[in-house]
């Protein structure tokens, strides 16, 4: 019985199985899950290693966000023109450009071209994530494509769980002034990367139908002359903002998470707060993913939306005033209740937007923007008391409220 359900999610038209090429994909959700994971190790090893302020060590998130916002459309400008395999071929190049580049840049002793190897990854994760998802829903029936998306989705969580556990074994268990301890991880998973890409050029895949007229469409199907403007509906605008402030939130909550833990417990090392951000921290996230979805089909995204962002909320508070054990837990849970967040906004965003949706998406995605400049600014403001940094999330799950109230009311 179970034979045959694994047929029917994989099959092509003529009954062939795109089994494996599905098994490859997915691999790329675990692979840039794993990479993020990365980065909330490297923040804290980046103080130490470079003797950097928490400020500076911002750049690490920098690096690697701003590289989403400005790869963004390129990356479907070259897939629209050279197809989305030759598309995930290049990006899976950069990324292990980007992590053998470690190598030279350790015998550098700077950071500088650490951060510069981290934007060479970010520019090859992004043309990864912008083909990794229609070619998910494609390989098998068009009823079961959301079926499949979400399972390549709960393998990117566990990418981010296995990140901050591997990199900190890997990192932290070495010697943490030596530069060549960060090349460890990027080494592996360099070579990871490496061997997935000769397997999808040995690999025959279905191309990506990309529509080729999507302007004439939407002029198509624009508003008449008079109508409203895509930029005068108010939620949608709201949106914009709240996924910046969601990307904000999260990244600088992931960032400094080591930071907090090892101030309030003192007696802690880095290694042992990487694993708690792994197995506490990062399977709530994927917990709270997971259980949100289902939650959803009978309580309203919205609704939901504002208790989650009201948890947070007081989460944050907690964390600000830091009281110990409940400062802490209160932490740990903030990563469930902020799980649901980035989808949930974003759809809530598209609503009653019409012929608008396609243009109106592109600019809510960019509101990844936020994770670029989030952990600077908590660095700064935490630079002697991690605690009070936190007060830039509380301010994001605040305005997070503030836009899930407003859409109930609409």
């Amino acid at each position: 019985m179970k034979k045959n359900n694994q047929k029917t999610l994989f099959s092509a038209p003529g009954g062939k199985s795109y089994l494996v090429p599905f098994i490859l994909i997915t691999s790329l959700f675990l692979l840039w899950g794993f990479a993020h994971g990365l980065l909330d190790v490297l923040n804290k090893h980046f103080q130490g290693v470079f003797t950097m302020t928490k400020a500076e060590s911002g750049l690490v998130q920098f690096s690697t966000y701003i590289a989403y916002f400005l790869m963004a459309l390129p990356a479907g400008m070259f897939m629209k023109r050279f197809g989305y395999k030759k598309g995930i071929i290049l990006g899976l190049c950069l990324f292990a450009a980007g992590a053998f580049a470690f190598i030279p840049a350790a015998y550098l002793h700077s950071a500088s071209p650490f951060l510069v190897a981290l934007f060479v990854i970010a520019c090859g994760l992004c043309i990864l994530e912008t083909a990794a998802n229609p070619y998910s829903t494609i390989l098998g029936p068009k009823e079961s494509g959301a079926q499949r998306l979400n399972l390549s989705q709960s393998f990117n969580g566990l990418g981010w769980i296995l990140g901050p556990l591997v990199g900190g074994m890997l990192i932290f268990g070495g010697e943490e002034s030596d530069p060549f301890t960060l090349t460890k991880p990027y080494i592996l998973v360099g070579s990871v990367v490496l061997l997935v890409a000769i397997l999808f050029i040995f690999t025959k895949l279905p191309e990506v139908q990309v529509e080729e007229d999507t302007d004439a469409e939407e002029k198509e199907h624009a508003p008449a002359s008079g109508a409203v403007s895509m930029w005068r509906h108010p939620q949608f605008v709201r949106s914009i903002v709240a996924q910046f402030c969601y990307c904000a939130a999260q990244t600088g909550i992931f960032s400094f998470f080591i930071n907090y833990v090892t101030e309030v417990e003192t007696t802690m090392t880095n290694i042992e707060a990487s694993r708690i951000l792994a197995f506490g921290g990062m399977a709530l996230f994927m917990i709270g993913r997971l259980s949100g979805s289902f939650t959803m089909k009978w309580m309203s995204p919205a609704r939901l939306l504002t208790w989650f962002a009201l948890a947070d909320a007081i989460c944050m508070a907690l964390v600000v005033v830091s009281i110990g054990t409940v400062s802490l837990y209160a932490l740990y849970l903030s990563f469930f209740f902020m799980s649901i967040m980035f989808p949930t906004i974003f759809a809530l965003g598209l609503e009653g937007m019409g012929a608008y949706t396609k243009k109106a998406s592109s600019y809510i995605v960019m509101g990844v923007a936020g994770g670029a400049f989030a952990p600077m600014l908590m660095g700064y403001i935490g630079a002697d008391n991690m605690a009070v940094g936190f007060v830039i999330p509380l301010a994001a799950f605040l305005y997070i409220l503030y836009f899930a109230l407003r859409c109930k009311r609409g």
